[in-house]
């Protein structure tokens, strides 16, 4: 796979124009506090049971340096994290941390700047009693996740590149992004019009 660092150059947005709606996450896995520094990383997979954070508190100490951590949740009522899980898997190295559910100590967290996308915030912390495999596939924000695949984050959302296709991906992205700086605003709004208007004659539309 090609350095998974290069993802940190590449906008959700130019993501999502080449892998489309499948690997984006659903519009309530947000970065808790604007505006959020990009992060990417490949995916450590965390599974909690509901009202649960054994394995996310687990995770922390295993999950390796550049990592970002990918929970599935099971509810929106306890919160799976807190500011001394955030403050150590920081220090640990962890990437981000993306959560389909809530956290806690948002303040405390937001502070230290380490990066969290989720669903919100709670009060209340989860119980620690239920076990499950670490690096085994989850659903995050309406995506599958798989260990390994790349993770990326920005104010605009969270995107998932899998592994598999991660190479691929990237040199697509940086071809995009390469055309993009090489085009001003008059070029663009040329041809967008053009298309767009092709578009409008091909439906009937007739308006003007």
């Amino acid at each position: 796979m090609d350095d998974t660092a290069g993802f940190s150059e590449v906008p959700t947005t130019i993501l999502a124009d080449i892998l489309g709606r499948s690997q984006a996450m659903t519009i309530g896995i947000r970065a808790l506090w604007p505006p959020a520094r990009r992060v990417a990383g490949p995916a450590f997979t965390v599974a909690c049971a509901p009202g649960d954070n054994l394995m996310l508190h687990a995770a922390i100490y295993r999950a390796a340096p550049g990592s970002v951590l990918v929970v599935e949740c099971g509810d929106v009522d306890y919160a799976v994290a807190g500011g001394n899980v955030c403050a150590v898997a920081q220090r640990r190295g962890a990437a981000a941390l993306v959560v389909d559910g809530v956290i806690r100590d948002l303040a405390e967290v937001r502070d230290s700047g380490f990066p969290v996308f989720a669903r919100g915030v709670v009060p209340v912390a989860g119980k620690k009693a239920v076990t499950a495999p670490l690096g085994a596939p989850v659903r995050c924000g309406g995506v599958t996740v798989c260990a390994g695949d790349v993770v990326v984050a920005d104010d605009d959302g969270v995107m998932v590149v899998p592994a598999a296709r991660s190479d691929l991906v990237l040199r697509e992205a940086r071809a995009m992004l390469s055309r993009e700086a090489d085009q001003t605003l008059d070029a663009w709004e040329a041809e967008h019009r053009a298309r767009i208007d092709k578009i409008l004659a091909e439906s009937g539309f007739d308006g003007g």
